[in-house]
């Protein structure tokens, strides 16, 4: 079984960060970039799977500009075979990104395209689905366990009631919540390794893929600061401060 793992570049999640003057978006110089979490989660899974014997290949695909290819190197480290990248300045949207990775699907044989549910910069939990439609591929969203048997995939994923399972046949499109495993660290000598495993550089031309994005910022705020707490004598004081001031009840 040969696996599509797709990984974003963000921001990593720990450092603070600060908006260009005029709000258009963040400042990236100088900021510290990571694999996005739920992705490092997917490829983390990808590598147990081809441990256990089910996978067979593991190849990585990102989208964005060239310094991403540390990023991917580093996915190789923890285990990946080989990587693409669509190189592109541009901005990219949860569109773009499903066009342009179901197109390089397109090139290979994959049985499963398995990434994170969502990116921790946009959070919006679009291109697995995208994707599916897209490749008219069956889906199994948020898996917090993943068991592949034969042709077919069975995820279990955390909803409001509980835990559903879900069977789908590959070809199909799977993509990872946090509670489905912890990433390893990728080891130093892995990380020299890496840079002589094979990595394809392409674009959108190559791809016949279009820059056209559905999704524009139009600008970026920082939070207003919290206001200080205040002590209520009552129980009658609150529930005139939360009706009345924070107007909640």
């Amino acid at each position: 079984m040969k696996i599509l793992v797709p990984v974003k570049r963000v921001p990593d999640w720990q450092i603070k960060l600060k908006l260009l003057a005029d709000g258009s978006n963040i400042q990236t110089d100088g900021i510290k970039w990571i694999i996005n979490t739920f992705d490092e989660i997917a490829v983390e899974e990808a590598i147990r799977l081809k441990e256990k014997g089910v996978v067979t290949e593991i190849v990585l695909v990102s989208v964005g500009p060239a310094d991403v290819r540390s990023r991917l190197e580093y996915a190789l480290a923890m285990g990946a075979d080989s990587a693409i990248l669509v190189n592109y300045d541009g901005p990219v949207d949860s569109d773009l990104a499903a066009r342009a990775i179901a197109e390089v699907y397109k090139r290979g044989q994959y049985s499963m395209i398995l990434l994170g549910k969502q990116a921790i910069d946009s959070d919006s939990n679009q291109t697995a689905q995208l994707l599916a439609g897209r490749l008219g591929l069956p889906q199994a969203c948020f898996a917090s366990k993943v068991q592949v048997e034969g042709e077919s995939v069975t995820v279990t994923r955390e909803v409001d009631g509980g835990l559903e399972t879900i069977k789908v046949p590959v070809p199909c499109v799977v993509s990872t919540d946090l509670r489905l495993n912890e990433p390893r660290y990728a080891a130093l000598p892995n990380l020299m390794k890496a840079k002589k495993k094979p990595f394809e550089e392409l674009t959108l031309d190559t791809l016949g893929v279009s820059k056209e994005i559905k999704l524009r910022v139009k600008s970026l705020s920082l939070p207003s600061g919290r206001k200080a707490g205040r002590k209520v004598g009552d129980v009658a004081e609150l529930i005139a401060a939360l009706q009345n001031e924070a107007k909640v009840i």
